[in-house]
């Protein structure tokens, strides 16, 4: 129940007309600002009951002590804390294999590496993403290949996808953008039909699941990090996880040179193992994480509920098949036409005025610096050709990831492990921006 039982529909009219009362415990978000607002928000005045991150008591603290008594700080020389996890994480995951690795940056380079991909592959992913995920492809000289998103969910268009398969199609990377599955139903089914594996970037949905499975283990397998922000979080870390167990040997392979795994070959390798301490924080992380998953979940929903009666705000779409969203960031859609076109930077500098910090999100990873770098990189030039490079550039227009990159409003984690009644605070500040947008768009 609600701390401030309120009337969900009496709520929004209250705001809409100014008249709802204050209520407590204003909630901040950790999402990083985007850069043009850091300003904006070194001046915002401090908000009461921000939700501190990481949260962590005496069995964080046991967990460090156990393994710096052990003496034994890495993985290396048998088993101990470090495949412990894996098989916790195994487990909870409902995979039959997993592999920690040192970040979730090295996740997807593992997960590459042990499919062998490389110069003259092609890889499909979305344009809105993380860049770590282009880096995967292009560290292995293979040539990402970018699929438009869907507006509504803010996820790769899966429909589009099969147009995008060549010859040279080595695998499908789909991304799972703030911890809400893509359609998993069409990406499978196109994953079979076209004999193309499928590698899901799980790095930001921890205990997401499609038709009650947890994402990951829908394809070939999937990559999760660990990293400081993340809903599980040892600072660094990642994993992946898998039902094939050569694919499970040879990432294992892949991530520690020189200790081979028998069933599989030996090939490329790298030094990205996870440490003992790390592990050891992840598995005292581990014993909170299904409450903190329950929270956000309830308060997501809570949330949608209300913002989605406030003209010009769309939460983004969840799909049919999604059972379970980890909430790893909470996206809607902002329409400045319903807020006297008030542009969305303006509205965002009110938001973190009021306290409620807000970032823009991704920009548009298809047309970035990266992507025009790697179209002139003499490496590139040489295995694909000039006029191959200029083509792939020409190509990679994705005109609704323009319009997801435009309109998208991001609220991290953090803020929806607060209470019902901030949830009732994000909204009553939003719909505070929409009463006074006439003004402010007058002064912008």
């Amino acid at each position: 129940m609600p701390t401030n039982p309120i009337n969900r529909r009496r709520l929004i009219a209250g705001l809409a007309t100014g008249t709802a009362a204050v209520l407590s415990k204003p909630q901040t978000s950790a999402a990083a600002p985007a850069p043009e607002a850091k300003e904006a928000v070194a001046k915002a005045k401090p908000a009461k009951g921000t939700v501190g991150w990481p949260r962590w008591d005496g069995r964080e603290e046991d967990a460090l002590l156990d393994v710096l008594h052990s003496g034994k700080w890495g993985r290396t020389g048998g088993d101990r804390k470090v495949a412990e996890f894996e098989m916790a994480f195994a487990k909870r995951m409902q995979a039959k294999y997993c592999v920690a690795t040192s970040s979730g940056t090295t996740s997807l380079f593992t997960a590459l590496g042990a499919l062998n991909i490389g110069p003259g592959d092609e890889v499909i992913l979305p344009p809105y993403t993380f860049v770590a995920t282009f880096n995967a492809i292009t560290t292995n000289y293979a040539l990402p290949v970018f699929v438009d998103s869907d507006l509504e969910s803010l996820q790769i268009d899966a429909n589009k996808v099969d147009a995008a398969i060549s010859g040279a199609t080595k695998l499908l990377l789909p991304v799972h953008i703030a911890g809400t599955p893509a359609d998993l139903d069409r990406l499978t089914e196109i994953s079979k039909a076209r004999q193309v594996p499928m590698i899901e970037d799980a790095c930001q949905a921890h205990l997401a699941e499609w038709r009650g499975v947890p994402v990951g283990t829908q394809g070939l397998g999937g990559c999760y990090s660990f990293q400081a922000s993340k809903n599980l979080n040892s600072g660094e870390g990642g994993a992946v996880i898998t039902n094939d167990e050569d694919f499970a040997n040879k990432c294992y392979n892949f991530h520690t040179p020189g200790n081979p795994k028998p069933s599989a070959s030996v090939g490329r390798a790298a030094n990205f193992r996870l440490t003992e301490f790390q592990a050891g924080l992840l598995l005292a992380q581990m014993t909170r994480l299904e409450e903190q998953s329950k929270t956000r979940d309830a308060n997501a929903a809570y949330l949608n509920e209300m913002l989605s009666e406030i003209p010009g705000i769309t939460p983004a779409k969840r799909y049919e098949g999604t059972t379970r969203s980890s909430w790893h960031l909470y996206m809607f859609r902002y329409d400045p036409e319903h807020f006297a076109k008030l542009p969305r930077a303006r509205f965002l500098q009110e938001l973190r005025t009021q306290g409620l910090s807000a970032s823009s999100g991704y920009t548009a990873l298809n047309t970035s610096e990266h992507v025009n770098a790697l179209a002139d990189n003499p490496h590139y030039q040489r295995i694909y050709g000039k006029q191959r490079m200029a083509q792939w550039l020409e190509s990679n227009q994705c005109p609704v990831n323009d319009r997801v990159v435009e309109q998208a409003v991001w609220l991290g984690q953090t803020v929806l492990l607060g209470t019902r009644a901030d949830m009732e605070q994000i909204v009553e500040k939003i719909a505070k921006v929409q009463k006074q947008s006439g003004k402010l768009a007058a002064a912008s």
